[in-house]
């Protein structure tokens, strides 16, 4: 049995990763229909490349397997919005090339989305963890919870690792921006007037901090200006007024200074 839904993974520079997060869409209990692998310009060597091939070879049986090529390296954004447009199924679902699924996640994030078809974006919880393990027992009950505009001004409750949409959406990814750039998608669906939802369920899985650590997440000043972008843009978009942007900037700018504490805080600990 297969769920009417595309999955769409960003791979660059992935190679050491890549195998794991396809494992983890292939060992789903309700398969997608397809699969998109969009190798983002990756510059290592024809690695990558060369993953992404042997992988296709592997599952080519199991789902419709596509690998897409960017000539050049242009960010997750493009990325993403390519295997968007080539897409053909109703709903889409995002994961990165360096994180994984639970095995359940989209039997029961498919299934709930069919049974609220007003809803046009879940998302879910996400947990960091440091093995290889992504078939833990999940919870008997759990709830759902409608993410208003004002929920997630406060912040980002969705992250792109966690995200089932509506394909029909007439919203992207913003092509000029490499942080925040789901923040503000999200945002804009929501204060379109589309209804998003949160299912209280451990479906995603990350082998690094969201926050502090090496690598994209680590960018903190990145992503700190980023998520400021994206206030102004809404606030352009006529979506939100001066005084809420500014309080937004100012809580924002607290948010950061934090994570600021907790990455020093988590390098002295390391170095002991």
């Amino acid at each position: 049995m297969t769920a009417p839904v595309s999955v769409i993974i960003p791979c660059y520079n992935c190679a050491e990763t890549i195998t794991r997060a396809v494992n983890s869409v292939m060992k789903q209990t309700l398969m997608p229909a397809e699969l998109f692998l969009i190798d983002d310009g990756s510059c290592d060597g024809g690695e990558t490349s060369a993953s992404l091939q042997e992988l296709k070879e592997r599952f080519k049986g199991n789902v419709g397997f596509h690998v897409l090529f960017m000539e050049e390296n242009q960010g997750p954004s493009l990325a993403r919005n390519a295997g968007w447009e080539a897409a053909s199924q109703p709903y889409l679902a995002f994961l990165d090339a360096d994180d994984a699924w639970h095995p359940k996640k989209l039997e029961i994030q498919y299934n709930w989305m069919q049974a609220h078809l007003e809803v046009a974006l879940t998302g879910h919880s996400s947990v960091w963890i440091e093995t290889e393990t992504t078939d833990f027992t999940l919870p008997k009950e759990w709830s759902a919870w409608q993410v208003t505009a004002r929920h997630l001004l406060l912040s980002n409750r969705f992250l792109t690792r966690c995200v089932m949409v509506r394909r029909g959406i007439p919203y992207r990814f913003d092509p000029s921006k490499r942080y925040s750039e789901d923040y503000l998608l999200w945002l804009r669906i929501v204060r379109s007037g589309h209804e998003a939802w949160r299912l209280e369920l451990p479906l995603a899985y990350t082998y690094k901090a969201d926050f502090g650590s090496s690598g994209l997440t680590g960018h903190l000043w990145c992503m700190e200006k980023g998520e400021l972008d994206t206030y102004r843009q809404i606030y352009r978009d006529g979506m939100i007024s001066s005084m809420t942007m500014m309080g937004l900037v100012l809580l924002s700018l607290g948010k950061y200074v934090r994570r600021l504490l907790f990455a020093s805080v988590g390098k002295r600990y390391l170095r002991k």
